[in-house]
């Protein structure tokens, strides 16, 4: 799912106890697929808290409402799930309910067969559906049909920046993507930093292309590659979008060494927090670990936060977003009826209730539910959860990550010609050609 309690990529030990055949056989493999000892069903959550402790208390409260129909819940750490779950679902031994990224990851598990549809569980559960953000059934979706069911919380990717600097040039905070590169040698006079950037971790890289493919292409560019479209990557718009962002790199607008800047350490943020860069384009979940580590940066109200800039005579409509729409559960196809009747109770009443709305709120985070901005006011940090809220419910579209959008294949190859494009150790049309290699494959 989507951690953004901690770093959206953080790299955890990938450590289990036991070998995974008996990792499998206490999530109830051995009781035919998605099932529990008992005949119930099986769920699989990631570890880490608060999430953890929220998805656990709301298994419990369905459990204990429905002792007829329980879960068994089991959970796992970040890198180890991935692994896992991969063996499982090819073994037939996946668990009743699934975590998934959706986009390329659901789509695979579409094409073979391995997850329901659950197109006509929210035809039957209407209310549910109505009660969650429309833009993120997207990742959810294969060809029209619903795999997954959307819940928790929204993170899209936001334009930070530091007001203190801003005041002291004088400036104010880019618009469009002139201002943007105006203010690169405002700041470079001044002995600050445009940009911070952990471009070691790459996907921070991907931040900035998913914004201007939407911003110059609007969301039919992206939707063009994401649906394989031969030659998508080579379009006129995807070559503007990947030349501006290396113009950005050669005026000097990234913090010196991003290259060698890691996001799963936070150094990116404490450039910005420090003083020692102006803007940052990142994940909304780094506004907790900002206001942990950063002293008074945050709740002094030195920390500014706006949409991305606009590109003019761009497609793009100003209200689209990108990031992690939501998280998602999908579920086994290969389970058992009696499985699958109590995986459905629980995704249509347990799974997204006034409880667990509650709770991802009182843990920072801004939940996928209409009107759950009702339960902001008292607190200190209403002013970012409103914006995240109204940036997510009202925005036109809401694309999601490119890493998890795209097939495992494309992604891996995605990242590393990210790293080559930012280096400027490829043009443009080299990214294009390297990337079109790749998703025909």
């Amino acid at each position: 799912m989507n951690e953004q309690f901690t770093t959206r990529r953080a790299v955890l030990t990938l450590a289990l106890a036991a070998p995974l055949a008996a990792g499998l056989a206490s999530c109830g493999g051995s009781s035919g697929p998605g099932q529990a000892a008992g005949g119930g069903a099986t769920m699989w959550i990631l570890t880490g808290q608060p999430a953890e402790g929220i998805r656990t208390d709301a298994v419990d409260a369905f459990n204990e409402a429905n002792p007829d129909g329980e879960l068994t819940l089991s959970s796992f750490q970040n890198d180890a799930y991935k692994a896992k779950i991969r063996t499982a679902i090819g073994a037939a031994q996946a668990p009743t309910i699934i975590p998934t990224w959706g986009g390329g990851g659901l789509r695979d598990y579409v094409g073979n067969k391995q997850v329901e549809d659950l197109t006509d569980f929210f035809t039957e559960n209407a209310e549910l559906k109505d009660k969650l953000f429309s833009s993120a059934f997207a990742a959810a979706t294969v060809d029209d049909r619903i795999y997954a069911v959307p819940c928790e919380v929204v993170s899209p990717i936001v334009f930070f920046y530091n007001k203190t600097l801003f005041e002291q040039v004088g400036a104010q905070p880019p618009t469009t993507w002139d201002e943007l590169m105006a203010l690169v040698p405002v700041f470079v006079d001044a002995g600050v930093a445009p940009l911070s950037l952990g471009g070691q971790s790459r996907w921070t890289n991907m931040m900035w292309l998913e914004y201007l493919y939407d911003r110059i292409g609007g969301a039919e560019l992206f939707t063009s590659i994401y649906d394989g479209e031969p030659g998508a990557w080579s379009k006129p718009d995807s070559i503007d979008a990947l030349t501006k962002v290396q113009d950005l790199v050669k005026a000097g607008g990234f913090v010196k060494g991003f290259a060698s800047i890691t996001a799963d350490s936070n150094a990116d943020q404490a450039l910005l927090y420090t003083g020692r860069a102006a803007m940052m384009l990142h994940g909304s979940w780094v506004f907790g670990s900002m206001k942990t580590d950063g002293g008074d940066f945050v709740t002094g109200g030195h920390l500014g936060w706006s949409t991305f800039p606009t590109v003019t005579g761009g497609k793009g409509d100003p209200t689209s977003t990108v990031g992690n729409p939501s998280g998602y559960y999908a579920m086994s196809a290969k389970a058992s009826e009696e499985a699958k009747t109590a995986a459905k109770k629980f995704l249509a009443e347990g799974l997204v209730t006034d409880a667990t709305t509650k709770a991802w709120i009182d843990s920072g985070g801004v939940p996928i539910v209409v009107g759950s901005d009702s339960g902001f006011s008292g607190s200190e940090d209403a002013d970012w959860l409103q914006f995240v809220y109204d940036l997510a419910s009202k925005a036109a579209t809401f694309q999601q990550s490119w890493d998890q959008a795209l097939s495992p294949t494309a992604a891996d190859a995605l990242l590393e010609n990210i790293e080559k494009l930012f280096g400027l150790t490829q043009t443009p049309q080299e990214f294009a050609t390297a990337m079109e290699a790749a998703s025909a494959g």
